[in-house]
């Protein structure tokens, strides 16, 4: 599976931005599905995962202002962000668990065995 990440981009802390993962070779329906994102010095951080059966997980920094979605006609997966913080500053990377259970969200991130290129968010105060 490949996987194309995209949306990244320089906006003020309170803005909104919309990530895309644009997933090629079979539908994404077919994994579990992550976003992650590694600030400069800081160990890489799932943000949030959606699941085969589409269940979510948010970890808490995020929880309440992002969300992760799916579109299975473009088979793409979406990280909309909204009240950005100067703390969400980081390079976003999209993630495929092809071994995942059907409504399982994995939480940890040596559990993606696919990843795409990163786009880089930069929120400033």
């Amino acid at each position: 599976v490949q996987l194309q990440a995209s949306g990244g981009g320089l906006v003020q802390a309170g803005g909104s931005l919309r990530l895309s993962c644009a997933a090629s070779g079979r539908t994404f329906r077919k994994y579990a599905m992550a976003w992650i994102r590694q600030a400069p010095g800081k160990e890489r951080e799932l943000v949030a995962a959606i699941s085969r059966s589409a269940s979510t997980y948010y970890a808490d920094s995020v929880k309440g202002r992002f969300t992760i979605s799916g579109d299975s006609a473009k088979n793409t997966v979406y990280l909309q962000m909204n009240s950005l913080k100067p703390e969400d500053t980081a390079v976003y990377f999209c993630a495929a668990d092809v071994n995942a259970i059907y409504s399982n969200t994995p939480r940890t991130t040596d559990e993606y065995d696919y990843w795409g290129q990163g786009t880089q968010v930069t929120v400033s105060s």
